[in-house]
């Protein structure tokens, strides 16, 4: 069983920058494929970005978002730049044991942390 527990999120303004933290309980994390998910007010959840033996982002949040991992703290951080109003979202770090690139298929989630950017 992972735990994860996200933390970093707040309200920005747009052109602003935050930095997420995905904190897990298993020793085992860095095997694990971690990835961001957020979901908007009356959307759907949507993949923002995965990293294991390599990295994928969506096509919304390229070149401004970065996923990186600190294996020695056990942590999955999502560097976020030039945020956008349409970026504001409850964002989820989730985990599975498989790589499953753009699917966000994932067996672990975290309670999720919320991100607001302002215009």
């Amino acid at each position: 069983q992972v735990q994860l527990v996200e933390s970093g999120g707040g309200l920005v303004q747009a052109g602003g920058s935050l930095r997420l933290s995905c904190a897990a309980s298993q020793r085992t994390f860095s095997r694990y494929a971690v990835g961001w998910v957020r979901q908007a007010p009356g959307k759907e959840r949507e993949f923002v970005a995965v990293i294991s033996s390599r990295t994928a982002y969506a096509d919304s949040v390229k070149g401004r978002f970065t996923i990186s991992r600190d294996n020695a703290k056990n942590t999955v951080n999502l560097q976020m730049n030039s945020l956008k109003p349409e970026d504001t979202a409850i964002y989820y770090c989730a985990a599975d044991q498989y790589y499953s690139g753009t699917q966000a298929e994932y067996n672990y989630w975290g309670q999720g942390t919320q991100v607001t950017v302002s215009s």
